[in-house]
């Protein structure tokens, strides 16, 4: 089970870091992502940390979006700089067990960029 939550109201160039807290171990093998959903678009993959460890960006967020996480504390983290209203949406976090096949995804939580 995960548990997403750090979202909110901020203004454009604004930040905010969203957690995603599993209920359960993660480990480095896992496969880790945050995806978001604007209203009238379809899900689109933000930002994820391979099983190998790779790390990959939607061109949109590079170098403004952070994606890292701290197996010990068993949670993702999404750090959103210099926020624009296109990074509107509700976002969510997926895991993917090694070698496993079901996707696990976390309830979503909403961020609005405006002035």
């Amino acid at each position: 089970q995960l548990q997403a939550s750090g979202g909110g109201l901020v203004q454009p160039g604004g930040s905010l870091r969203l957690s995603c807290a599993a209920s359960g171990s993660i480990f480095s093998t896992d496969y880790m992502g945050w995806y978001r959903q604007a209203p009238g678009k379809q899900r689109e993959l933000v930002a994820a940390i391979t099983g190998g460890g790779r790390i990959n960006y939607v061109d949109s967020v590079k170098g403004r979006f952070t994606i890292f996480r701290d197996n010990a504390k068993n949670t993702m983290y999404l750090q959103m700089n210099t926020l624009t209203p296109e990074d509107t949406a509700v976002y969510y976090c997926k895991m993917r067990r090694y070698g496993g096949v079901t996707d696990y995804w976390g309830q979503g939580t909403q961020v609005t960029v405006s002035s």
